[in-house]
């Protein structure tokens, strides 16, 4: 049984899986991620291994919290991998991204798969057929576009996202939805018809905490899995522990 932990830029996520299939997921800030470590393991004593990921550097804190008896794998740029890194500079790659290539390996084998994460910055991941892990693309998100243009500017004000009511907004607020969310959706389905120029039989892969608000509003054809980046981390620790 394997514990996931995936420290993330705004939230942690944690996960138990059975082999390959997800019992428990949660979502939390990091401070609570003692106790949650704590409450998974009088829930679940029968986990033996954990990966632990981060987008930064925190890694030994969390490491710290787990128990001494786990076999514990902390994900970083000498990893081995169940695929192969032809990315140019390992040093510099998101965990995140390397993660979610793997799960499309999985997932997918055998086929060229492009991964967006829709998540606080916006990232593509390109993987080949053969199983070789290319690079991609890195935007701002959602959520990053709403700030900035509060942030950087002297009178617009801060929205929360929200679906266009108009291709043309009428009101400063509705110009905003209008300009953040069709532009994201806009870039999104132009990423996509670039790579299908290129690769005529590419599986596109949704994920990411914007799944659900962006999936049903793209004209691509995809698939959605919300939890690909916590497979792909289960999917290296088992390649890790030959289990």
């Amino acid at each position: 049984m394997n514990l996931i932990i995936d420290i993330g830029n705004t939230r942690v996520k944690t996960a138990v899986f059975q082999g390959y299939e997800l019992l428990v997921k949660e979502n939390d800030v990091l401070n609570n991620l003692e106790n949650k470590i704590q409450l998974l393991m009088a829930r679940f004593p029968e986990i033996k291994n954990c990966i632990l990921s981060s987008v930064g550097l925190q890694t030994q804190i969390p490491a710290q919290l787990l128990p001494k008896h786990l076999h514990t794998l902390i994900l970083n740029p000498k990893t081995p991998l169940p695929i192969i890194n032809g990315y140019e500079t390992p040093k510099t790659l998101g965990m995140d991204r390397l993660a979610l290539a793997c799960a499309a390996a999985n997932k997918y084998p055998n086929n060229d798969c492009l991964i967006i994460d829709v998540g606080t910055c916006i990232t593509y991941d390109f993987i080949s057929k053969n199983n070789r892990y290319l690079g991609g693309a890195i935007s701002p998100g959602l959520q990053l576009r709403y700030t900035a243009l509060n942030s950087l500017t002297a009178n617009l004000p801060l929205l929360k996202p929200e679906t266009p009511k108009a291709l043309i907004g009428t009101t400063t607020n509705g110009a905003i939805h209008a300009g953040v969310v069709y532009g994201i959706l806009s870039e999104i389905d132009g990423v996509i018809a670039r790579y299908q120029e290129k690769y005529s039989d590419l599986t596109v892969i949704l994920t990411g905490g914007d799944t659900n608000f962006l999936s049903k509003q793209l004209k691509s054809s995809i698939f959605a899995h919300s939890n690909f980046l916590l497979e792909g981390l289960n999917h290296i620790l088992h390649y890790n522990t030959n289990e």
